[in-house]
C-alpha cells in the first residue's frame, strides 16, 4: 500500500504568509496532480498555540534566527505563525482538499517544537501518524511538501526510521535555505539514509 503525504501546505509557509518559503506556492499544481495517483492521502499542519515555544516572540530581547534551548533541545525561533484556528494554518486555498483522508497535527505542545509529522523534536511523543498508516496497511510514502530542509526532511527520516519506504517528490517541495546549500544537503541527507528522490513522472 502507497499513500502520500502532504506536508504543511498552509498559508503561513507561502509566499505572502508569516514565515514564508520562497516559490512555495508553485508546488501546489504538481501536489493536486499527484493526489490522483493515489488511494490513501495524508496531510499534516503545523498547529501551534498562540506563544509557543518556537516563536520568537515568546522570548524578549530575542530575535527570530536566533537558537536557544528550549526544555533540553536546541531551538531556531521563529516568527509567530501556524497558529491554531488562525487564517495562517488553514491550508493554502488552491490545495485541493476533498481527497485528505486524515489531516495529522504537530507543534501542538507550546514546550516543544515539531518539525516532523511522526514526533516532536525530542521523540517524546508521537503524533499518531505511524499508527495511522501501520492500520492502513502502507508500506510506502510518497511524500511533498513545505519545507525540504525542515519539515518534509525531518518526516522523512522518521518515515525511514519507521521503517517504512520513503519516496520524495522534488518538485512539490521548496526549501526555506536560512543558509545556502541548506536544500542541497537536506536532500543529501534524506538520500543516504535511504530515501528516494523522485519526481511525479516515474510514478
Amino acid at each position: 500500500m502507497e499513500a502520500l503525504l502532504m506536508v504543511d501546505i498552509q498559508n503561513d509557509f507561502i509566499p505572502g504568509g508569516a514565515l514564508a518559503v520562497k516559490d512555495g506556492d508553485k508546488i501546489i499544481a504538481p501536489v493536486n496532480a499527484l493526489q490522483n495517483h493515489f488511494d490513501l492521502i495524508v496531510a499534516t499542519k503545523d498547529w501551534h498555540p498562540a506563544g509557543h515555544g518556537s516563536f520568537a516572540s515568546s522570548h524578549p530581547g530575542r530575535k527570530v534566527g536566533d537558537i536557544i534551548e528550549l526544555n533540553g533541545l536546541s531551538q531556531i525561533l521563529w516568527p509567530d505563525h501556524c497558529i491554531q484556528n488562525s487564517p495562517g494554518a488553514e491550508f493554502h486555498p488552491a490545495l485541493e482538499t476533498a481527497k485528505i483522508d486524515r489531516v495529522i497535527y504537530k507543534g501542538t505542545d507550546p514546550g516543544i517544537d515539531s518539525y516532523s509529522g511522526f514526533y516532536d523534536n525530542g521523540h517524546r511523543k508521537a503524533t499518531g501518524l505511524k499508527h495511522y498508516l501501520d492500520e492502513k496497511g502502507v508500506k510506502r510514502l510518497y511524500v511533498c511538501g513545505l519545507a525540504t530542509d525542515y519539515c518534509v526532511k525531518f518526516t522523512v527520516l522518521d518515515a525511514l526510521a519507521e521503517g517504512f519506504e520513503a519516496c520524495l517528490v522534488e518538485e512539490a517541495c521548496r526549501g526555506v535555505e536560512l543558509n545556502d546549500g541548506d536544500v542541497a544537503r537536506a536532500l543529501e541527507e534524506m538520500r543516504a539514509a535511504g530515501c528516494r528522490i523522485t519526481d511525479a513522472t516515474r510514478l
